[in-house]
């Protein structure tokens, strides 16, 4: 059974690093953090959420009110 750190890397090594060729270590990092922040962490379950992903969580605690403001 794969670590969470190996499951995480190796999501990150199948969706995002083998589908295109870097030109720099710069730019490959920039690339990363955006995939973690925008990416990762939006559908990963979290503990304090309930087991919710951050998307589930939002879209139950927001009432029809919050959402047309």
């Amino acid at each position: 059974m794969l670590g969470v750190s190996q499951s995480f890397f190796a999501l990150l090594q199948k969706n995002f690093l083998n589908q295109r060729r870097w030109d720099t270590r710069d730019e490959l990092r920039i690339a990363i953090v955006t995939w973690i922040e925008r990416t990762y962490h939006r559908r990963r379950r979290q503990d304090r959420l309930g087991r919710l992903t951050p998307i589930e969580y939002e879209t139950t605690m927001t009432t029809p009110a919050d959402q047309a403001a």
